[in-house]
């Protein structure tokens, strides 16, 4: 199973490149910044348990200058966790 994220500015209706990623799995940890369409993949198996997404936001929000997403892993599909960001909001869910 890998993983894989998205952020999006919802504001101006595209992606975000440059963006600090950081997931902390039960294993380790693995960080990287988002590519020019807004995205960062890990392909590094995920375990069962919680995982931590971290995104640093201070782009878009100076009142969310960060967004963590904790979720769980508990089966081997991939896991797509898309952040939808505007300078008053964000939202997520699971994608595919």
């Amino acid at each position: 199973m890998s993983f894989s994220t998205h952020v999006l500015d919802v504001s101006k209706g595209l992606p975000v490149k440059g963006v600090p990623v950081r997931l902390e799995t039960p294993s380790g940890t693995h960080a990287g910044v988002t590519d020019a369409d807004g995205r960062w993949r890990l392909e590094t198996p995920l375990q069962a348990g919680r995982h931590r997404l971290v995104l640093e936001t201070e782009f878009a929000s100076d009142f969310f200058p960060e967004v963590t997403i904790v979720f769980a892993v508990a089966d081997d599909r991939h896991h797509h966790v898309p952040l939808l960001l505007s300078p008053f909001g964000y939202s997520t869910y699971r994608g595919s």
